[in-house]
């Protein structure tokens, strides 16, 4: 059974997770806990996102079992995309009537009540949402939360807010990005990912142009038009009312020109809108695409004070008086999202970095931040793929990425879950020994560890990049040099 409106989760509701241990997962988890229902969930292993689960008293089982239907006796059971149809604790749930929902249908629930600033893409949307949460959460408009990792300076990564407004990332890996209707929808790119839902380019523009056109009667659209992709949503757009462009120069809706690096990390700009210039923004986090994710959080966060003032207008409610030099300054102490080109710590002066990425984008824009951050230092990469499908489609992209490092150290490909379909690491370090690129092959991360003793010299920069086992590797690099 499926649930198809808010309804679906009032009263004394209990809602059991599966994959609870995932961020995004553990986000709601926490949401729906806080509004007052019963939860509980079970993932496969114990994850970071435990503690906070627990300290909720939220009772998280390790592995899936159809017992834990017997045990919590859940009213709705939630679901990651990691987990199958056929997954013993679904079909047991499914037999005995109880509805079951995926989490971005799920989240959408909540998001689709309420003012909902929702930002989609394949690169940047978590900086971007963490950017515009923290941006209205200092600004006093109390929102609500649920983002795809810990927003350090903020210290969650879901909260409930009493304001009515609402921002989500939203996740376009399975499709469900569809169920969400903003009140402002921001689409950092259209850049062709999980290749494993969308077999084509073609599949994955046309479902990014069916989620902007859903927004909301009245709703602003805001695109980075550097991008491609969106410069060929823009093309196809039904709903062309609202748009809001950014980009690089002066010609655009918002503007950033006259950037500046600094060497040791973060990056400045003056910033121009509809053709007045407003004044400049001095982010401490580096890279053209962080400028680009900051201009797009400050014209999302004015879009939405607009669009809200004017339904205001017959209402007591009055909404806080922000300036462009308000966002400028909180923007200023925006520290990053988790795992963000994080500085994880140094140690016999090196710097350790530790970075989400795995798309070919995604790893050049790191590979360049890191690059403006510690200019003349010699970078050193240790890099695991995500999913076979992706590094099948992918993998002579992600080497010519990897190539921008001195050395690079690569991981066996994180499966996610899939099976393999021919394609390893090895053929990554293919291309890249065939380019003249020094790269070599690790059996895990233990052997990776030790290369990294005889690899890394004084000075130089280690960039932990990808998602798997590598999230742990900076921290484990830190503590065995401590």
């Amino acid at each position: 059974m499926r649930v198809n409106s808010l309804e679906g989760l009032c009263g004394a509701l209990r809602v059991h997770f599966m994959g609870i241990g995932g961020v995004g997962m553990s986000a709601l988890a926490l949401l729906l806990s806080d509004m007052g229902y019963v939860v509980s969930g079970c993932d496969l292993s114990r994850s970071a996102y435990f503690d906070a689960l627990e300290k909720k008293n939220i009772p998280c089982r390790i592995g899936h079992s159809a017992s834990h239907i017997d045990e919590f006796s859940p009213e709705l059971l939630a679901y990651s995309n990691a987990v199958r149809p056929e997954q013993e604790e679904r079909v047991a749930a499914e037999a005995r009537g109880i509805r079951t929902i995926g989490r971005g249908e799920l989240l959408s629930l909540l998001f689709n009540a309420s003012f909902g600033i929702g930002v989609a893409g394949a690169h940047g949307k978590t900086t971007t949402s963490s950017m515009i949460g923290m941006i209205l959460e200092r600004l006093g408009f109390d929102p609500t939360l649920a983002i795809g990792a810990e927003v350090r300076d903020i210290g969650i990564n879901a909260k409930i807010g009493n304001s009515g407004l609402f921002v989500a990332e939203i996740d376009e890996s399975d499709g469900s990005f569809e169920f969400f209707t903003p009140s402002v929808a921001v689409i950092t790119n259209v850049d062709w990912d999980h290749v494993d839902h969308f077999k084509t380019r073609e599949d994955l523009l046309e479902a990014f142009v069916r989620f902007a056109d859903a927004r909301k009667q009245g709703a602003s659209l805001v695109v980075c038009s550097e991008d491609v992709g969106n410069q060929s949503l823009l093309k196809r757009l039904r709903k062309n009312s609202g748009v809001v462009t950014c980009g690089f120069g002066r010609g655009l809706s918002w503007g950033a020109f006259d950037l500046k690096p600094e060497d040791v990390g973060g990056i400045s700009f003056s910033v121009m809108h509809e053709g007045e210039t407003l004044g400049r923004i001095e982010l401490a986090v580096s890279g053209e695409h962080n400028v680009m994710n900051a201009l797009m959080s400050c014209a999302a966060v004015f879009e939405a004070i607009s669009i809200l003032k004017n339904s205001l207008k017959e209402k007591k409610y009055i909404l806080p008086d922000v300036s462009f030099d308000d966002v400028a300054k909180t923007m200023s102490a925006f520290r990053g999202a988790e795992r963000r080109l994080e500085k994880a710590g140094v140690k016999n002066s090196i710097d350790v970095i530790d970075d989400y990425g795995h798309h070919p984008t995604e790893i050049s824009a790191s590979l360049s931040a890191v690059r403006d951050m510690y200019r003349g230092r010699r970078l050193v990469v240790v890099f695991q793929p995500h999913r076979y499908t992706r590094t099948k489609i992918f993998y002579r992209e992600i080497a010519e990425a990897l190539g921008e490092a001195d050395v690079t150290l690569l991981l066996p490909v994180y499966s996610a879950g899939e099976e393999p379909c021919g394609v390893t690491s090895a053929d990554i370090l293919s291309i890249m020994n065939s380019r003249g690129f020094e790269a070599s092959l690790c059996r895990d991360d233990e052997d990776a560890l030790s290369r990294l003793d005889s690899t890394l010299r004084l000075g130089d920069v280690l960039l932990v990049l990808g998602a798997g086992s590598v999230t742990k590797l900076g921290k484990k690099y830190l503590e065995k040099m401590s």
